[in-house]
């Protein structure tokens, strides 16, 4: 029975106390069983007298709620029928009513839903939107207009699809014409209100939310309402890029407000129509570009202005792109103008970055890196003057020397009191020196042939990079970020003498003099040259890893709070590389390596709260496995089983996939052992239901389950632990997410049980496999099914067999082998791709022509068709498995955390080869087989190859026999 409204809202005022949060949040989740929970949840998130932060959560955990529990991956209401629809019926006038802190959360709710319902299955939404609107009423559209923003933002990143455009299309007939409407409403309530400040704020929050969906409605295809009404958009969208109202002013010079939030809107659509939409944009563009000209030259330096100046920028390179319009740029006289006027101020050091610099040290270097500030002025400006250095290269370079002279002269005159000079410099050289795009992997990779690299280093750079102090920490910083923008064009011999400063630099007293230096270290170790070899050779980095190692985990750890612990990941980032690098090297120092890594998991775990530093901490802990436990497996198990099992029995949930994972390699890097008995402890708690309920969990799970298998087989029959092993693969193999992972736990299970064990199941498991083959057939399903037939039947060392595989088949039902063999196990082995894949393939055929009384007797035909089907796998030969010890790390750009799969590069599972000894020629192996098999059953199988193959094939398998 549900707990009354009363009861479900104590537990959600509970969970808001640090006291007793853990416990109230367990009593939330056994309530969230009981039908009905969702629209309790809503009851008090509706409820004016619950108080605010208790409707808030209450939102909080719909939103969660739903997120996890609306449809499963095949797309399936996971809820009653009823709930589902009360849920869509009462969610949208809900979020029209509440205040704003509490629509945020209800809208990513209505997201989720959208995600998975809209439009098929709820084609009531827009009409239902829509007839909410009012014209003259702002207080009323703003939550209609967010409900709107949160399901059609979601196709801002996607690619274009049928179906995709089917649905905007949907939205565009129903929601286009009278969100236009609104825009003549709303401007003549911002003028009634003009000196009405409560009015105008309501007033320019839909504005702001207005331009945001005319963002979502343009962004795939320029709408045909819109094209019509060009003229008139443009118009309102020139006043309001120049409205300016006291009223809306902010008090505080940091905080941008509802104006410059419209601003900044506005050019973030202007910048849409000019990329994409120019024929129709083009008699407007002029009165554009005048207009931001106007605003950059004259906006002060405020940083609530930040965002809006860098979207007026963003919006002149896109102009600056389009040969038609790049020529007003550069007229004689507008460059000067341009790099005096919009380009100086905006990359000149301001007072505020230097308290990031000197308060938020962590928060300056994410902002200075690429791509990460792409709001901040110098990353703008920066973009901008790139983009003219392409179109204009000798008189953009020109220009800008000039102005690097003058500069670096005033540094001269009085190094100490002018060193913001030298920094801006330096900026804008490496502005108008890069070409194209740095990458994350090798930074710039093209440059200016006007200007030398090497030399502005030596002359203007190396000194502050040797010299012990004087200099600004910022110039040192400026050199080190120089080395690290150009590090594919430094040469191998300068990163020789570069290196040892930078190593120093680890060394420094400032946070981000030695995070920068860490950073440029661990990419230069992952540097190679044109023919694949390290830039820097282990070799070199071999003698210095010790004390390497141990000063940087004394960085990492010198603040002993939780978040402070794992707030550099740049610094775990470098230990993890350090140890890819060195791999075995690692083995003498294996105690305090291990005794670092043991601290800071305990640390984290308490409190995690940055995704990239614990995804670069378990990396590491997953290359010091792999280099490090082969050598004393015994003493690594033993020394992380502690704190791992602390983290499942905290469940820690973002470690947990982390941690199966590294268990894994654990076992993996000891074949021979036995299962320890810590181990075994493991082996009941991870077979528990609730482990598999959680999708992150799963492709680590079965890999640690494999492992165990491997080393524990004897354990788990002793303990009747098969059958729920065999469960878990009926379940994954139910839904198309899990089910190859469903296929991988079963080829475990093949390995290492002995076929006495397996045989009462072996019917069973091939009812499940045939049953979902029938009703929902996926290309995954189809090919691990194939596959497993092959591992099966090549399998005869364990007393497995093609014939084996047919009985257990026509158990299932009568005759049932003979269409599944021709139509899908003989067509699809084509299709293995990877090279193990085939080989299996090859052997498991070879052993079928060689010793099946099936195909001997009963299906004749068959024998010729296998046969064939042997020779095309042949004559398309699998590739020779090449050697996997790169270890190609994820791209932590690409990369989305939360509760999902993260797979640990440095650990990856290696594709395992069953049958090692066949050599390399397969060709050979299968001659030999045959020619055996030949003699063993008194040249039967020399007859078959008369009576069943036709000319070719005859040739070409006796090719392989001789």
């Amino acid at each position: 029975m549900a707990a009354g409204l009363g009861a479900v809202a104590q537990l959600l005022e509970a969970s808001l106390d640090p006291r007793q949060n853990k416990q109230a949040e367990l009593a939330i989740r056994a309530e969230e069983k009981k039908p009905g929970f969702s629209l309790q949840l809503l009851q008090i998130t509706a409820t004016d007298s619950y108080p605010y932060n208790t409707r808030l959560a209450s939102a909080l955990f719909f939103k969660n709620f739903i997120k996890r529990n609306w449809t499963d991956e095949d797309g399936n209401y996971k809820l009653p029928l009823d709930e589902v629809a009360t849920i869509k019926k009462e969610l949208i006038s809900l979020m029209i009513s509440v205040p704003a802190g509490i629509q945020t959360q209800l809208g990513e709710a209505v997201s989720v839903i959208a995600d998975s319902d809209f439009w098929e299955r709820w084609d009531t939404l827009v009409d239902d939107l829509v007839s909410r609107l009012q014209p003259t009423n702002p207080a009323a559209n703003n939550g209609v207009l967010q409900v709107a923003h949160s399901i059609f933002k979601r196709w801002r990143p996607l690619f274009q699809s049928n179906e995709l455009y089917t649905e905007i299309n949907h939205v565009l007939e129903r929601f286009g014409t009278p969100f236009l409407a609104l825009f003549e409403g709303l401007d003549a309530f911002i003028e009634q209100n003009k000196s009405n400040k409560d009015n105008l704020v309501i007033g320019f929050t839909q504005f702001n939310l207005m331009i945001k969906l005319f963002y979502d409605l343009s962004c795939h295809d320029l709408p045909p309402m819109f094209e019509e009404n060009i003229s008139g958009i443009a118009s309102l969208l020139l006043k309001y890029l120049t409205y300016d109202n006291q009223l809306l002013h902010t008090d505080d010079d940091t905080e941008a407000g509802l104006l410059e939030f419209a601003r900044a809107g506005i050019f973030e659509a202007l910048t849409l129509y000019v990329q994409k939409y120019m024929d129709a944009f083009q008699p407007h563009v002029g009165h554009f570009v005048e207009s931001t000209w106007s605003f950059l030259t004259t906006v002060g330096q405020e940083t609530k202005y930040d965002i809006l100046v860098s979207r007026a920028l963003q919006f002149l390179t896109s102009i600056a792109g389009m040969p038609e319009h790049a020529e007003v740029f550069n007229a004689e006289g507008t460059l000067n103008q341009i790099v005096e006027k919009v380009i100086l101020p905006n990359v000149s050091l301001r007072e505020s970055d230097e308290e990031l610099f000197e308060d938020e040290p962590i928060e300056f270097i994410r902002r200075d890196l690429e791509g990460s500030d792409s709001e901040t002025r110098r990353r703008a400006a920066t973009d901008f003057l790139r983009r003219l250095t392409e179109k204009f290269e000798a008189s953009v370079t020109t220009v800008v020397l000039k102005y690097i002279e003058h500069y670096l002269a005033e540094y001269a005159k009085d190094p100490a009191s002018n060193w913001k000079a030298k920094d801006t410099a330096t900026y804008l050289f490496s502005a108008v020196a890069a070409k194209g795009v740095a990458t994350t992997s090798h930074g710039v990779t093209a440059t200016n042939g006007l200007v030398n690299i090497t030399d502005y280093f030596q002359k203007h750079l190396a000194a502050d990079l040797v010299s012990q102090d004087g200099v600004h920490p910022i110039l040192k910083v400026d050199a080190i970020k120089f080395l690290y923008l150009f590090r594919s064009i430094i040469t191998k011999e300068q990163w020789q003498e570069v290196l040892p400063l930078l190593v120093n630099h680890l060394a420094s007293s400032n946070y981000v003099v030695y995070t920068y230096s860490a950073i440029v270290v661990e990419r230069v170790l992952f540097l190679t040259d044109a023919q694949g070899q390290p830039i820097i050779a282990p070799s070199s980095i071999t003698p210095l890893a010790k004390d390497l190692l141990e000063h940087i985990f004394q960085l990492i750890q010198k603040d002993a709070a939780p978040q402070k612990v794992q707030e550099n990941e740049f610094l775990m980032r470098c230990v993890m590389r350090v140890l890819i690098v060195i791999k075995e090297g690692v083995v003498p120092y294996t105690d305090q390596v291990l005794q670092h890594l043991i601290n800071i998991t305990q640390i984290i775990s308490t409190n995690p709260s940055n995704p990239r530093f614990y995804y670069f901490h378990f990396e590491t802990l997953g290359a010091f496995i792999r280099f490090a436990a082969p050598a004393n497996p015994e003493k690594l198990e033993q020394a992380l089983y502690t704190p791992f099992a602390g983290i499942l029995q905290g469940d820690v949930q973002e470690f947990m996939p982390y941690i199966f994972q590294l268990f894994a390699a654990l076992l993996e890097a000891n074949p021979s052992g036995t299962l320890p008995n810590y181990y075994q402890n493991l082996v009941a708690p991870i077979l528990m239901p609730v482990m598999w309920e959680s999708k992150g969990n799963i492709p680590a799970l079965v890999r640690l389950v494999s492992s165990i298998i491997s080393r524990g087989s004897q354990y788990i029959m002793d303990n009747n632990q098969v059958e729920p092993i065999l469960g878990i693969f009926q379940k994954l193999l139910s839904t198309k997410a899990n089910e190859s992972y469903g296929f991988d736990l079963l080829e475990s299970v093949v390995t290492f049980f002995p076929s006495t064990t397996l045989e009462p199941y072996f019917t069973s498991i091939m009812q499940i496999i045939l049953t979902r083959l029938q009703n929902s057939k996926t290309e995954t399903l189809t090919l691990r099914f194939v596959h497993f037939f092959h591992f099966v039947s090549a399998h005869d060392d364990k007393g497995y067999s093609a014939d084996f595989v047919i009985q257990v088949t026509d158990k299932v039902q009568a005759e049932l082998f003979t269409p599944i063999y021709l139509n899908i196990i003989l067509p699809e082995t084509q299709k293995l791709a990877r090279p193990l894949d085939r080989k299996t393939a090859v052997i498991s055929f070879t052993k079928t022509l060689a010793n099946s009384e099936a195909f001997a007797n009963r299906y004749k035909k068959g024998w010729g068709f296998t046969c064939e089907a042997l020779l095309k796998l042949l004559e398309l030969p699998p590739l020779p498995v090449g050697r996997d010890d790169i270890i190609a790390e994820n791209d932590i750009e690409d990369m989305a955390f939360g509760v999902g799969f993260t797979p640990l590069a440095t650990i990856r599972k290696q594709p395992r080869d069953h049958w090692p000894d066949t050599g390399v020629d397969l060709k050979a192996w299968v001659g030999k087989y045959l020619k055996e098999a030949d003699g063993r059953h008194g040249g039967r199988i020399s007859g078959f190859i008369q009576e069943r193959l036709g000319a070719e094939a005859k040739a070409v398998l006796s090719s392989y026999i001789a």
